[in-house]
């Protein structure tokens, strides 16, 4: 596939443009062959450019208020002129294919505020992400400060946003039962911080803050993971989860493994779209995920992780043409 010069002007990206922001993403969902060529040479013209974002990924059942917490993290980074981006990932329409949830009725925006919000369908994805959702990601993390990824909300399934996010916080309420549920599939594993929402109610969050910790007490890692009792409604305690956020970066990066950890990431993902794409024979023909990993390391530097995929998934394509 050729690779045709895409009809947007980085410079407008990087001073955070809505409009170009607008067009790139757009180019990115658009599933026909000539404009999915363009947005590959977008990505790969961005890996000139700093990745400075710090990606947080707010994951949790339907119905946890996600979407009223952000809009509070929305707030506190506007106040500071923090540019920050939200990829919200919705449920599919079965008919059309896009997304059932408009993000902008759900989230308030400050006025005049360095913030862009834009929603992603689900497709047929179960981990909670899509594949443009990621793509977005990629290009977003050259332009902002900040980036949150709200994921579909799929319950215990969703834990794709391990694969794109640098701080992940799991959003879960009083008495609902998700802390019981998401002990037992072993969803605790995966975030950074954690944060019982709707807990204006100060004996029932107790009661599930209790039980997190109790989940977490046989644990022993580096970063001591939060347990935060808060309320969008009410602001209850949203500075203190802005704060662990912003802590767990610092985290990151003065121990030196945000870039490691990245890398680490972007192996993951590649290697579980494999899987989606093609299925278990598809990735034993690469090798394994270590084949993947080697095919990875052999692609031109400046290229773009989407384009790497695509050039992995069309290796593939090849092996299978000729062996059959």
């Amino acid at each position: 596939m050729s690779i045709q010069r895409p009809p947007i002007d980085i410079s407008t990206l990087l001073r955070f443009e809505r409009k170009s922001i607008a067009a790139a993403l757009n180019l990115l969902e658009d599933r026909r062959p000539a404009r999915q060529a363009q947005a590959l040479a977008l990505l790969d013209d961005l890996t000139a450019f700093p990745a400075p974002a710090h990606i947080v990924g707010m994951t949790g059942p339907p119905g946890v208020g996600k979407s009223s917490l952000i809009s509070r993290l929305i707030e506190i980074a506007a106040c500071e002129d923090r540019r920050l981006a939200v990829v919200a990932v919705d449920p599919s329409s079965k008919v059309s294919g896009g997304a059932l949830l408009g993000d902008r009725g759900r989230m308030q925006v400050p006025p005049h505020a360095p913030v862009y919000i834009r929603s992603f369908a689900a497709r047929d994805r179960l981990g909670g992400l899509s594949r443009e959702a990621f793509a977005a990601v990629f290009l977003l993390r050259h332009l902002c400060d900040v980036v949150i990824v709200e994921t579909v909300g799929v319950g215990q399934s969703e834990t794709d946003v391990v694969h794109i996010a640098d701080t992940v916080v799991l959003v879960v309420q009083p008495f609902s039962g998700d802390v019981l549920q998401f002990i037992k599939a072993g969803v605790m594993e995966i975030p950074d911080i954690l944060a019982v929402n709707k807990a204006d109610d100060e004996l029932l969050a107790r009661k599930a803050m209790a039980d997190v910790q109790a989940a977490l007490s046989l644990e022993r890692q580096a970063w001591a993971r939060p347990v935060l009792a808060v309320s969008a409604a009410t602001n209850l305690h949203l500075e203190d989860l802005d704060a662990a956020i912003r802590a767990h970066h610092h985290h990151l990066v003065s121990h030196d493994t945000l870039t490691p950890k990245r890398t680490e990431q972007t192996l993951a993902w590649a290697t579980s779209e494999v899987l989606h794409e093609v299925g278990r024979r598809g990735l034993q023909t690469l090798g394994g995920p270590d084949g993947v990993k080697h095919f990875w390391a052999q692609q031109p530097a400046q290229w773009s992780e989407r384009h790497r995929l695509d050039a992995l998934l069309g290796s593939l394509h090849w092996h299978h043409t000729h062996t059959e």
